[in-house]
């Protein structure tokens, strides 16, 4: 209903009343199956219910409420008596009707059911349900007569299936059941028709089966067959023709020709055509033409709706789905063909059933509310509305003062407890009607909120959260939502709140996490749940598997790595071809990889992996391509066959998903190299053909070899020979040479050439010389089968022209090239002379010499050689020669210089020239000196004899001191402060200093460097932590106490010290080990818990400072640890103690001689009696349980074997000494002291001891008997 029509029948403030009624509606919710309410119809059967007949008869009516309805039913408006037909049943606790129809016909009980389900607050009731049986009728019988038709008319083939419930589906086939082929030329129509557009001579048959299958029986009929006989009159004489033509309908008196389109259905130039909004809209058009006309469509005024159409049937069907009332209107179809076109419209007039705009909606009120129930409806025509009130037409009802009928709507005001009802809307037009119930209860009920407590929700980061809060209460209760028990939230760009109580976060992120508070509230009260948020991180696949083109066999891996929220179990699956992996152990899947082992051609696809959480995954896929060297090339050919080139075809192998590059051709001559193949060319992937140049003289086979990513492929099989003619060489020997390998001689030499470039038979060489710019005739030599010739008797180092040609049994090469080649080398013969060094400074010098003349070269000059060395040391009277050095100059140089000398030296040099052959004789040595230098760093710098009040810098001289050391300068300052360096002057003859007056626990640093007259050398340095004079010297540590508890040492000290780090340091006495330490942390006493019972230790206390060297130590302690208490110790060694240990071990010997006398008599002897008849308390025995010693017993039950005795305690000791008193101590060694007495300790359980011995983990000991006589 729209709200300019209430406008119109309401004041404004009727209509703010109408809008707190319409909030009231929208705002209902489900009620409580534990609350009363009306019936509520939760599932019936459809409106159009067709049955099968073979099967039981099942009407659904299900209904909720409280209390929970009963059921009754009409049939075609009257009341129907379930109970009076034995065949009908009603299911349990609910309205659903079982009819067995095996004894009856389905017919009996077709008709309009109604059901309706009511209880003490109202009747809801059900649409009506039509039944009707399905039905498929055999087809009428007919006699077809065989159609006979010209080549290229049209034909309808009609079927005229019989109408069944639901109408069947059609289809033709031949008689073998294969469906006819269909096509733009041949198609089937909505009616089951077959449109042929034009025949031709191929759809001659006599099986065109039109079959129904009806969909409910599951059952096929079949039509008659047709026969159709397609002729072409003009190819048949007249005899053969009416002999055809006697017994069959002919169709057509000529051949059909060319012929623009015209339509066969629909007929004529326009059409009208109804349809329901929501139905499926189809409409068709077949053409009769030649050629076969194309179709197409448009919607005039307008374009198809997208989405919603689709063309089927080759063009011929239009179809709109879900079709609307914009789609009604004019459709054109067009025909077609290159001779013209046809047109037909088609008017789409779009009516509708009722349908819901806003169909009634229950409500829930509370006494005193006001409500409205709305029915608002469309249709064309417009529907009729009308209401009932439990079923019940609404004016035959009693009157409800509250209640107030607008058209399609209800108000109710001022409901009273007790007026609950169902209200049913009925819409209906001509075609159809809506039903539709709607209670409204009157409750007054607190709220209650329906969500679980405590309910965890969790969403990916970004994504949209919805957080329930479903409630019910009467009044509605209003909603409100807090976050961490804060302020209430409120609608706003982050949150939503739904009128369902849902509180939406539209991106939520981590700081949303938390928890969450709904509070339902009305009138009679508040209820609160608490739920709570975890946004997680999202999945991502960090690294996505890569594209792979591996090679067969080989392995493939893809990698997946993922990153996702910690708190989320991940699941990695991949598949292949969106399909799950093969079952192979080829396949190996880890956490983040998949690896395919040993790779076939049927791997090949894509390969996704997907990462799953519980709420999100992503996914990435990679294809794999199996790649593998190209088959050889096959099918060689020679074509275009010349004397000297030929052509080359092949056909190239399988590339294996890898292309050719390229294809290597490669020859074999059998006649000098047979089975050597050698590559000739390389021509490109995408050829199959190349053009060679051959040679004379040679027996070719040739083979081709395809090279793609993977690898060049197997060699072809290789093509015929093809022989070539000999010829004369067309080249001559290459790398032709002429060097002299003695003074007198001259080797030419030459690259030999190969049997392919001798071009025939018999090749020799030709070698041919002369001296340059001389008048001299060329000297020639034919050789054969070497690569060099040797002339003799030249003179030393002269240019030679010399030539060598290659010559067969066919002829001569081409003019050789003419290389200038020389005879032998000899050395040079003449020293250079006017040698002179000019010093440049204490390392360098610079050497002079005259060139030697050409003449005494005596081959090609390469340069000079000069050789220098050190004499000695000016410094160092006892330095010796060192090795020469040498320095090469190329060329005609005549001055170098000497690099990196030593100053304060004395050097020798010479100058030799040298050629090719070697070196000339050197000059005369020259001697020349360096100057003084800077000197080296000082050998070492240190600091020694540390202490308050001073300390001592030593250093060594340099190693190089380059001339005569001048002097020292030392220089230092603290580190880390801006005093100013101090400098101090040193004598030549000094290699230590005394420094006093610096401060204490200052850094310092000292730079120290040697001096000549040349100046200062490198420095060294130092650095050192200085100790302040001023400090009164004396210990800072004072006395040292300790004292021993059960497990550690506490030693306790006094100290003045400033350092820091100070330690308590302890070893085994007599120990070669290292000291331990542990540190103090600046407490004047400390626990030292690492000492072992029964071991002496060496202690100290120490003060350490940054370098941690030890500055104060107190004196050493001696410390014992005790193995046991010093009490026990104190009280074993005391003489009384002794004595009564004595007195002790006495008595129970004299006990046990007893018992044993008394047994040897075969007697019983209690102990205990013979105790209390001494009365003495001395020797009273003692119980276990006190720390007393137990009663001695002799019962059968503890009867020890002969010879054996038993032990205080009950137990049964195997042969020992009868006088031992090891028995009782606790190991098996008793210990006395040199005075005798005792003085281990009693044990109440050993090693053996059986079950029936004292259950104490510890027996009395003499100290404890010592004090229960106490």
């Amino acid at each position: 209903m729209s709200t300019m029509n209430w406008k119109r029948r309401f004041t404004l403030c009727e209509c703010a009343v109408m809008v707190l009624l319409l909030g009231h509606m929208t705002s209902a919710l489900e009620v409580p199956l534990d609350l009363p309410q009306p019936p509520t119809i939760t599932h019936q059967s459809p409106k159009d219910y067709i049955i099968d007949p073979r099967e039981n008869i099942v009407i659904h009516c299900e209904a909720k409420g409280n209390p929970h309805p009963s059921f009754s039913w009409t049939r075609n408006g009257t009341h129907f008596d379930v109970e009076k037909d034995h065949k009908v049943i009603t299911r349990s606790n609910s309205g659903t009707l079982v009819i067995d129809i095996s004894e009856e016909k389905a017919e009996a009980y077709e008709g309009v059911y109604q059901c309706m389900a009511r209880n003490e607050h109202g009747t809801a009731v059900s649409n009506n349900i039509v039944i009707r049986q399905s039905k498929s009728p055999l087809w009428s019988k007919e006699r077809n007569e065989p159609i006979t038709v010209q080549v290229g008319v049209s034909l309808i083939l009609h079927c005229r299936p019989p109408a069944g419930l639901p109408p069947p589906i059609i289809f033709w086939m031949d008689n073998n059941f294969q469906r006819l082929p269909q096509n733009s030329r041949v198609s089937q129509a909505l009616n089951g028709d077959l449109y042929f557009s034009n025949v031709l001579a191929e759809d001659t048959r006599n099986d065109y089966i039109c079959y129904a299958r009806f969909p409910h029986t599951q059952t096929i009929q079949q039509k008659q067959p047709i026969t159709v006989n397609v002729l072409n009159v003009d190819a048949m004489n007249e005899t053969v023709l009416a002999a055809y033509l006697n017994d069959t309908d002919f169709l057509g008196d000529r051949p059909a020709g060319e012929r623009k389109p015209s339509f066969m259905y629909p007929s004529g130039d326009s059409s009208t055509v109804s349809v329901l909004r929501g139905e499926t809209l189809e409409l068709e058009c077949f053409a009769d033409g030649l050629p076969t006309p194309e179709i197409s469509w448009t919607k005039a005024n307008g374009d198809l709706p997208n989405d919603r159409f689709s063309f089927h049937n080759f063009q011929k069907t239009l179809k709109i789905t879900e079709v609307m009332e914009a789609d009604g209107g004019d459709y054109h179809c067009l025909a077609r063909n290159r001779l013209g076109n046809a047109q037909h419209i088609i008017t789409v007039v779009v009516k509708a059933a009722p349908f819901w705009i806003s169909a009634p909606r229950n409500l829930v009120l509370a006494p005193k509310e006001m409500g409205m129930l709305i029915c608002h409806v469309g249709g064309n025509p417009k529907p009729t509305i009308t209401w009932l009130v439990n079923g019940v037409p609404i004016e035959n009802s009693h009157k409800d003062p509250s209640r107030k009928i607008e058209d399609n709507t209800i108000i109710l005001s001022d409901v009273q407890t007790g007026s609950s009802a169902v209200y049913q809307c009925n819409a209906s037009n001509e075609f159809g009607y809506l039903l539709a119930n709607a209670f409204v209860n009157v409750l007054a009920e607190p709220p209650r909120v329906l969500t679980p407590p405590n309910y965890v929700y969790q969403v990916i980061s970004n994504r949209q959260a919805m957080l329930d809060c479903a409630s019910f209460g009467s009044p509605i209760p209003k909603i409100t939502w807090f976050k961490d028990g804060q302020t209430a939230i409120v609608n706003g760009d982050s949150y939503i709140l739904h009128e369902n109580g849902t509180l939406q976060i539209n991106v939520a992120q981590p700081l949303n996490s938390g928890k969450y508070t709904c509070v339902a509230t009305n009138s009679l009260g508040n209820r609160e749940n608490h739920v709570y948020l975890e946004v997680k991180e999202p999945t991502r696949i960090l690294k996505q598997p890569e594209y792979k083109k591996v090679q067969r066999s080989s392995k493939a891996v893809f990698e997946c790595k993922v990153k996702h929220d910690p708190t989320l179990i991940p699941t990695m699956t991949w598949l292949k071809d969106n399909g799950e992996l093969p079952d192979d152990e080829r396949f190996v899947v880890d956490s983040d990889s998949l690896t395919i082992n040993d790779v076939t051609q049927e791997d090949e696809g894509t390969y996704t992996c997907i990462m799953n959480t519980t709420l999100d995954q992503d996914s990435a896929s990679a294809t794999l391509t199996v790649v593998e060297r190209p088959d050889p090339p096959r099918d060689l050919e020679l074509t275009d066959q010349k004397e000297r080139s030929v052509q080359l075809t092949w056909t190239p192998g399988d590339e294996h998903n890898s292309p050719v590059q390229s294809f290597l051709i490669q020859y074999e001559d059998s006649l000098h190299e047979q089975d050597v193949w050698n590559n000739m060319t390389e021509v490109p992937g995408t050829s199959t053909t190349a053009h060679l140049d051959l040679s004379p003289y040679v027996y070719y086979s040739f083979r081709v070899l395809a090279l793609n990513d993977v690898g060049l492929s197997e060699a072809s099989i290789p093509s015929n020979q093809y022989r070539t003619n000999p010829a004369s060489p067309d080249e001559n020997p290459s790398d032709v040479e002429g060097t002299g390998t003695e003074p007198d001689n001259m080797v030419i030499s030459w690259n030999e050439m190969t049997g392919l470039q001798s071009n025939g038979p018999g090749l020799q060489y030709k070698v041919s010389w002369r001296q340059k710019d001389t008048d001299e005739d060329w000297m020639s030599i034919i050789v054969a089968n070497v690569s060099e010739y040797v002339v003799t008797g030249t003179p030393t180092f002269v240019p030679y022209e010399v030539t060598v040609q290659a010559i067969n049994d066919y002829g001569s090469g081409p003019k050789p090239e003419v290389v200038l080649g020389y005879s032998g080398e000899d050395r040079p013969t003449m020293a250079p002379e006017s040698v002179k060094v000019l010093v440049q400074n204490s390392t360098v010098a610079e050497v002079h010499w005259e060139p030697i003349p050409p003449s005494t070269v005596k081959g090609k000059m390469l340069g000079y050689k000069v050789s220098y060395w050190k004499e000695k040391s000016l410094q160092k009277e006892d330095s010796k020669p060192e090795k020469p050095q040498e320095l090469t100059f190329s060329g005609n140089e005549t001055e170098g210089r000497l690099p990196d000398l030593q100053p304060y030296s004395q050097y020798s040099i010479n100058v030799r020239a040298f050629n090719g052959k070697g070196d000339g004789p050197p000059s005369t040595n020259q001697k020349f000196e360096t100057p003084e230098g800077v000197p080296g760093p000082p050998t070492f710098l240190r600091i020694t004899n540390p202490n308050l009040e001073s300390f001592t810098v030593e250093w060594g001289p340099p190693v190089d001191d380059n001339g005569r050391i001048t002097g020292y300068i030392l220089k230092y300052q603290p580190i880390n402060n801006t005093e100013e360096l101090k400098e101090m002057t040193l004598l030549a003859n000094e290699t230590s200093v005394i420094l006093e007056n610096l401060k204490y626990s200052t850094r310092y640093k000292f730079y120290l460097n040697a001096m000549t007259i040349k100046g200062s050398g490198p420095i060294v340095t130092t650095a050192i932590t200085i100790m302040d004079e001023a400090r009164p010297v004396g210990p800072v540590f004072g006395s040292v106490n300790f004292s021993l508890e059960e497990d550690h040492a506490i030693l306790n000290w006094e100290y003045t010290g400033d350092e820091n780090n100070v330690y308590v340091e302890y070893m085994l006495d007599n120990s070669k080990e290292a000291w331990k330490r542990e540190a103090v942390n600046g407490s004047r006493t400390y626990q030292l818990k690492s000492l072992k019972a029964g071991m002496t230790y060496r202690v100290r206390v120490v003060a350490k400072d940054h370098g941690d060297a030890t500055v104060h130590s107190t004196e050493e302690l001696l410390i014992a640890v005790p193995a046991m208490t010093s009490r026990q110790v104190d009280i074993a060694t005391q003489g009384w103690f002794i004595g009564l240990m004595c007195a002790i071990a006495l008595l129970i010997l004299v006990l046990l001689i007893v018992c044993f006398i008394k047994r040897n008599k075969g007697g019983k002897y209690p102990v205990k009696e013979k105790e209390e008849a001494h009365q003495d308390p001395e020797i009273q025995p003692m119980k276990e349980d006190d720390g007393t010693f137990g009663e001695y017993s002799d019962t059968e039950d503890h009867k020890p074997l002969k010879g054996s005795r038993t032990p205080s305690n009950g137990t049964v000791k195997k042969d020992d000494s009868d006088d031992s008193l090891v028995d009782y101590g606790e190991g098996g060694d008793g210990q006395f002291n040199e005075d005798g007495s005792f003085i281990g300790q009693y044990s109440g359980k050993k090693e053996k001891d059986t079950a029936e011995g004292n259950e104490s983990s510890e027996a009395p000991s003499p100290v404890n008997a010592m004090n229960s006589f106490v």
